[in-house]
């Protein structure tokens, strides 16, 4: 049910249900915004014969509203029998709205309904503070002027710092309070992540991962088009349940080996790698950050994104491999193996699983917990608890190297990254800058499904090719929210927000910058001695990226009917 529809509800059960539902001599009513989402905090005055009042709330609270928008008022022993009522609503970054009762105030024991106050956004103070801040954490994340999460940190605190020092004195400038911060963070996507993130280090352990890369020469028999495409779809698969940096930082280390025993750049192995990579990772819920963040915001299941999103991620896989092929075929036939037998062997040495026992107890425990991401939705749970279970089991299977486990596997700088990410969008998002963003949206699409579809993919792709996925998604959550409740075509179908994950996920195979994975395995490359300068990079990842593109452009009409 849609908020509005919500707020309708719950005036309509208290005009009928009043001795219930408000206490002896009472106004109440609803405040929401001009799209019928409700206003929360917002400050409720009313005058009586020409009198203002200020006394307290229903529960002793100021008058304000609550988190579903409504209010109640406790009507003053000393009111004047006659005259109207007239009451005012007002918020920082929304025109305040006044309503007049011409009724007098109601008996003893008589609540009065005071109706349903509108507030449209305006653009204050708090709003182009909030815009202020919001691009000035992207330029630090775009030059890499300072750490992401550095970048995050500091937006963040700016919006809090200026709440409650400026908008304590002006109620203009209060962008966001502490409890609105802390509201704003989505712990479904931290706790997912951070349980993700010890399973991951404890099945690194094992040797698992540099055994699937000596797997892959061994099946390939020399034949380095084998090879290239035997590396491309276990990284693909790999990063569809792992998230791709992940995949990335284990298989690099060991492609870099195999194509120099080979005789080529690793560079020819590395960028197939890192465009399957980012296409696989789209497939399923918890393949890239961005998914799991769509996932957690608009409620989609795991199989949600894995009966919608991998028929097209297959083929795209597919035609990556004969690309790829083609990009590379001149390395690959001077690739010289002599003595196929004698490097099988030396790889099978090095590449050799460390800790079986660890290893079967991993695998059945990410069994489990993939059975459960499957099912999480029939259940009504959130999958970060399958993660975090799982991760807890596996910890407690390697007691002795819990510390170790955490301060080595866990990347604490991204989980802080990813929650002050949520307070600075939360902050626009109060601001009204969210809304501002979505209007215009909605207007250029011009109500069509059809234009805000191919809008919404092309736009994600384009611009998380030039800055990182993460705060890109982040920002567009609400925005595509909005747009899928205000366009008449897209009710109840989550069309919309498969072309924002295709989109964010798949535009970062244009440039080095512009997926976290690329940026990992280029510096692992570099630092190996073999350098990738973004023009090359381009050069491979923007066809790579035009040709997903047009896949998820025709899959989402097919999708669409």
């Amino acid at each position: 049910m849609k908020r509005g529809g919500f707020l309708a509800l719950v005036a309509f059960f208290i005009s009928f249900f009043p001795l219930v539902a408000c206490a002896e001599g009472t106004l109440f009513g609803v405040v929401h915004d001009e799209h019928g989402q409700p206003v929360d905090n917002a400050r409720i005055t009313f005058r009586i014969g020409g009198k203002e009042y200020a006394g307290v709330g229903r529960a002793g609270a100021a008058y304000n509203t609550s988190q579903n928008g409504s209010f109640y008022i406790k009507l003053p022993s000393d009111a004047p029998a006659g005259g109207g009522i007239a009451i005012a609503a007002a918020k920082s970054g929304f025109q305040p709205q006044s309503i007049k009762l011409d009724a007098p105030p109601p008996p003893d024991g008589a609540p009065l309904f005071a109706g349903t106050f509108v507030l449209k956004h305006s653009a204050g103070p708090a709003f182009y503070l909030a815009t202020t801040i919001l691009i000035f954490v992207y330029a630090l994340i775009v030059f890499d002027w300072v750490h992401r999460t550095l970048a995050a940190l500091l937006g963040a605190v700016m919006m809090l710092l200026v709440s409650y020092t400026m908008g304590t004195f002006n109620p203009d400038y209060f962008i966001l309070s502490f409890e609105d911060a802390v509201h704003a963070v989505d712990f479904n996507v931290v706790f997912l992540l951070l349980g993700m993130m010890i399973i991951v280090g404890i099945m690194r352990e094992t040797g698992v991962f540099e055994w699937l890369a000596y797997q892959s020469f061994r099946i390939s028999k020399g034949s380095v088009f084998r090879l290239a495409a035997i590396l491309m779809v276990v990284t693909a698969i790999a990063s569809a349940f792992l998230d791709n940096v992940t995949t990335m930082l284990l298989m690099t280390p060991v492609t870099i080996d195999i194509a120099l025993v080979l005789g080529i750049s690793p560079v020819a192995l590395l960028m197939p790698e890192i465009m399957a990579s980012n296409i696989g990772g789209t497939a399923t819920l918890i393949g890239d950050p961005p998914n799991i963040m769509i996932g957690s915001y608009a409620g989609l299941t795991f199989n949600d994104f894995l009966i919608d999103l991998t028929p097209p991620i297959a083929v795209m896989t597919v035609l990556l491999v004969f690309m790829m092929q083609r990009v590379y075929r001149h390395e690959y036939l001077a690739a010289k193996v002599a003595d196929f037998a004698a490097l099988e062997q030396r790889l099978k040495k090095e590449c050799a699983i460390r800790d079986s026992r660890l290893l079967l107890m991993s695998l059945a425990v990410l069994a489990v917990v993939i059975i459960l991401f499957f099912v999480h939705g029939a259940l009504h749970m959130e999958p970060s608890i399958a993660a975090l279970g799982g991760a807890a089991f596996l910890l407690l299977a390697a007691n002795e190297n819990v510390v170790k486990y955490l301060e080595k596997d866990v990347e604490w700088s991204t989980l802080v990254f990813f929650i002050m990410l949520f307070i600075i969008i939360g902050g626009c998002e109060r601001a009204g800058l969210i809304q501002f963003v979505a209007d215009r949206v909605l207007s250029v699409a011009g109500g069509s499904a059809l234009t805000a579809l191919m809008l919404v993919l092309v736009v994600s792709a384009v611009t998380s090719a030039i800055i990182d996925n993460i705060p890109y998604t982040a920002t567009m959550l609400p925005v595509v929210a909005y747009l899928t409740g205000n366009l008449p075509e897209l009710h109840g179908s989550p069309i919309l927000w498969w072309a924002l994950a295709l989109g964010a996920c798949l535009g970062g195979n244009a440039t080095i910058v512009g997926a976290s994975a690329n940026v990992v395995t280029t510096g692992l490359s570099e630092k190996a001695g073999h350098p990738v300068s973004f023009v090359y990079f381009l050069k491979i990842g923007l066809p790579v990226t035009v040709m997903t593109i047009a896949v998820s452009a025709l899959w989402l009409l097919i999708l669409r009917g």
